[in-house]
């Protein structure tokens, strides 16, 4: 009896931090995802962006939600199958989130077609799916890692994550080199996607000179390095005693920058902005909304 009842118990507990868990994850959407919601390039760009362009930025998206998923999602996953049910119910929360707030602006409305609504939230739900599930691990309370035996999720982890040699490694979920970088490529794709619809990214290209442009990429690349690694900011990286700063730089800061000017070139793809633009020109526009991707890169590292 008393085993069913701490069963019981346990039970709506786990029920409970869903629960709270989806608030946050809506607090999160809404969060991350107005500025995107009042912007009308944006509205703008739901209407006539062309479909296939949008489909593939939400297959993009998946993925990424899934790789989210298992790192912040709702609650403690451990299986890809509860990774991607958490995606699944972020993605689900931005499209609900989405409607009613452009519903609420008056920016969807009966007798629009549908093609039209379909396409203005799922252009939205996109950065509000990845800001529904950034809303667990920045807005989390001090009581949602604790287990039941007390200990807190950073603890397990920092237990588990052992190198052979018997070093601790530090107090956060252990990252390979290749989830390193996805964690850049998802800070930048947030990122650029609050900017990327502006006409600002065009206007700003046109007034930068090929010095203004090899300044922009030396100071984009400096600030990405110092975010991780010289700043003191919650998350910072500190690089062991004895290595060399030039190897953080190498392994870490440079494919980041790249990562960052592969993800704005694919949004703006998306967007249609380098559409019949010279490449010249087009890069240029890459660089300009490579400076606000590569901050949202060093930042991923830094939150997640």
């Amino acid at each position: 009896m008393w085993g069913s009842l701490r069963h019981g118990q346990s039970g709506s507990g786990e029920s409970r931090k869903f629960l709270i868990g989806l608030g946050r994850g809506a607090a999160g959407a809404l969060l991350f995802g107005v500025p995107m919601l009042m912007t009308m390039e944006l509205w703008e760009l739901g209407f006539y962006m062309e479909r296939y362009r949008l489909l593939l930025l939400l297959l993009v998206n998946i993925p990424l939600l899934v790789f989210l998923a298992d790192r912040v999602g709702f609650e403690r996953t451990t299986t890809l199958t509860e990774a991607c049910r958490d995606a699944n119910i972020a993605f689900g929360l931005a499209i609900l989130m989405s409607a009613g707030i452009l519903s609420l602006f008056g920016n969807i409305k009966f007798g629009m077609p549908v093609s039209e609504i379909a396409g203005k939230i799922a252009i939205q739900a996109v950065p509000a799916s990845i800001g529904a599930l950034l809303g667990r691990s920045q807005l989390g309370g001090s009581s949602d890692d604790q287990g039941d035996d007390g200990k807190s999720r950073s603890d397990d982890g920092k237990q588990s994550a052992q190198s052979e040699n018997g070093d601790a490694v530090p107090d956060r979920l252990s990252t390979s080199y290749s989830q390193e970088l996805l964690l850049m490529a998802v800070g930048a794709l947030f990122l650029n996607l609050n900017v990327a619809p502006t006409e600002e990214i065009v206007l700003i290209s046109f007034k930068m000179t090929a010095w203004h442009t090899l300044i922009a990429i030396m100071i984009t690349i400096g600030i990405m390095h110092a975010f991780v690694y010289v700043v003191a900011f919650k998350g910072t990286h500190e690089l062991p005693a004895g290595t060399p700063w030039w190897h953080a730089f190498f392994r870490f800061t440079l494919p980041g920058y790249l990562v960052a000017l592969a993800v704005s070139l694919f949004v703006l793809w998306t967007f249609g902005r380098v559409d019949a633009v010279a490449p010249t020109q087009a890069l240029m526009f890459v660089i300009v909304l490579s400076f606000p991707g590569a901050i949202g890169a060093a930042a991923a590292r830094l939150i997640l």
